[in-house]
């Protein structure tokens, strides 16, 4: 059985059809890329599969085995799934820190001693090279790009989900950024668990290798390949891709 399912999904957004009758499944321990052009739907996508109630759908979503179709976010959280945002909200008078211990006790259901969750912080902080002053900060109040998108990594490496889904997490980032990026979903990456990376370079992809890459236009899975289909992306563009 597929870890993932999605079946006969549409969507639409203020009366508008974003995604048409689209079917993807997905396997344990596998990285998949969602590549595509602007408006083509694959953010919508991400809301719908984490439950943003904004997003009207029909169709039917199962996670290991299970459908979670009418689960609100923070039960398909629960469930495993983890959604890193392409525009991170800023929090003011939370710290780093203290929201990522909150949300790892919400989601464990108990809470953990400091000494553990500190310990926790550390190793993942230092994949990151991410120091303590950092972990200090309101979050996401002030930050680069890279600062919130490696926010974003920390936090899915500290709640360590099933499913991690990252829409264009290598937006806006430098070079030293994303290979930072890119090792934090390296070191995520298990035969326990499954990325969705959503994008619409090839950039990341010459870090973290995926094992299948979907293209998406107009609300449709067009063409799904291996990395041939990045050449044939760079020599069609995604209009020239039938």
């Amino acid at each position: 059985m597929p870890f993932l399912e999605i079946k006969n999904l549409n969507v639409n957004v203020e009366g508008k059809e974003i995604i048409k009758n689209l079917n993807l499944n997905l396997e344990k321990g596998k990285i998949y890329a969602l590549m595509g052009p602007n408006g083509s739907g694959k953010s919508t996508l991400s809301q719908v599969l984490i439950g943003n109630p904004k997003y009207n759908f029909s169709g039917e979503i199962f996670f290991e085995n299970e459908d979670i179709s009418n689960l609100k976010p923070n039960e398909r959280a629960k469930k495993g799934l983890f959604l890193s945002f392409q525009y991170p909200v800023e929090i003011s008078g939370i710290t780093i820190s203290n929201f990522l211990k909150t949300a790892l006790n919400s989601l464990k259901g108990k809470k953990i001693s400091p000494i553990e969750f500190w310990n926790i912080l550390d190793k993942h902080s230092k994949k990151l090279n991410i120091d303590k002053t950092f972990l200090s900060r309101f979050l996401n109040e002030g930050f680069s790009g890279g600062e919130k998108k490696k926010a974003e990594i920390l936090q899915m490496l500290i709640l360590n989900p099933k499913l991690a889904i990252l829409d264009e997490t290598d937006s806006g980032l430098d070079i030293d950024s994303l290979r930072t990026v890119a090792e934090g979903i390296k070191n995520f990456a298990d035969k326990d668990k499954t990325v969705l990376l959503i994008t619409h370079y090839k950039r990341i992809l010459e870090y973290v290798k995926p094992d299948k890459i979907f293209i998406m236009k107009r609300g449709k899975i067009i063409t799904e390949g291996g990395s041939e289909l990045i050449d044939e992306l760079e020599k069609k563009g995604y209009e020239g891709l039938k």
